[in-house]
């Protein structure tokens, strides 16, 4: 949570990716084709390719235009720098690189950004920041872009959406981060570009019903119920996870952030706060997080609740489930 006291950049911080480039150790770089940098989805995909070499290190070309309120003589704001930062959650790699002025009233500004294929696992986010020295304090943000690229190492396509990645894993006989949690159906990791849900088939019998196509009509209505109950964990981890990576104007009003977090809190609050508009919701949210709200972070957990069970579908699995046993119970009696 961000919270900026002193006054702030308007208007648009337009940038974007002109280029990329790679190369292998021992080798020249060589530009890859226009194809794997799409500036309408906003990804550069640099996974593995047979069209490309495998490669160690890459480099990005960026530009960026700054609104005229940002280099005016005399405005609240001196020193005015722009950097692009990049995160890669999964590694906790985060590289920063400053823009360099390509005009001459310092609008117009280009970079070059070297990132080591060792450094990332999945997707890393890159965001353009503008800073500043106000009221005699240095390196303020005061202005952050609405648009944020990815840089893909896994993908070889530029697509922006990806679904919720699922992986088969044994916590007692895996990494130890995850022997901790050998008695636990799955854990949900949200630190990546997208949530990542890790299913333990060391846990007696789960791999096999979660991973079977048919069954008999008990194992069916079970894997069903169980997937449903997964979902709706899932997305109450991926809220929860959206709400700690609210960042607050200095009127105290909480902005929507960006990537999956932005999208799944429009997605899940109105049905946390189905009165109110998702903008509503969201300073109802930001407020009992805080303490300022009468009602609490505690009673918002039910909505919390309810709305994860409502996304996953699981009041209609759960009654489908009961009906579903009960017909079984019945065939078995008669």
């Amino acid at each position: 949570m961000k919270v900026y006291p002193y006054r702030r950049l308007t208007g648009n911080v337009s940038w974007r990716v002109d280029s990329a480039a790679i190369k292998s150790e021992g080798e020249p770089w060589e530009e890859i084709e226009s194809k794997y940098v799409s500036a309408v989805e906003r990804v550069v995909a640099l996974g593995p390719d047979e069209d490309r070499p495998d490669w160690d290190r890459a480099r990005l070309r960026l530009s960026v235009g700054l609104p005229a309120k940002a280099v005016e003589p005399g405005g609240p704001w001196h020193d005015v720098k722009v950097v692009a930062v990049l995160t890669e959650r999964a590694t906790n790699t985060r590289t920063a690189v400053e823009f360099f002025p390509a005009s001459d009233d310092g609008r117009e500004r280009t970079a070059e950004l070297y990132l080591h294929r060792c450094d990332l696992l999945d997707r890393a986010s890159l965001d353009v920041h503008v800073v500043a020295t106000v009221d005699g304090v240095r390196g303020r943000v005061i202005a952050t872009s609405d648009t944020e690229w990815f840089v893909d190492v896994i993908e070889a396509a530029p697509s922006l959406a990806r679904e919720l990645d699922v992986k088969m894993v044994g916590f007692a006989s895996g990494a130890g981060r995850l022997q901790r949690y050998k008695d636990s159906p799955w854990v949900i990791d949200t630190t990546g570009r997208i949530p990542l849900v890790r299913v333990n088939t060391d846990f007696d019998g789960l791999g096999d019903l979660i991973g079977a196509d048919g069954g008999n009509g008990a194992e069916k209505t079970v894997r069903e119920l169980l997937l449903a109950q997964m979902c709706s964990d899932v997305w109450t981890a991926v809220f929860h996870s959206a709400v700690g990576e609210l960042e607050v104007e200095e009127d105290d009003t909480p902005l929507f952030p960006h990537g999956w977090q932005g999208e799944v809190l429009r997605e899940m609050l109105p049905d946390v706060y189905s009165d109110r508009s998702p903008e509503q919701a969201l300073r109802e949210v930001h407020a009992a997080r805080t303490g300022v709200s009468s009602t609490g972070w505690g009673e918002l957990q039910a909505r919390i609740h309810f709305a994860a069970s409502r996304r996953a579908g699981l009041p209609r699995t759960l009654s489908t489930t009961i009906r579903d046993l009960e017909r079984l119970t019945q065939g078995d009696d008669a």
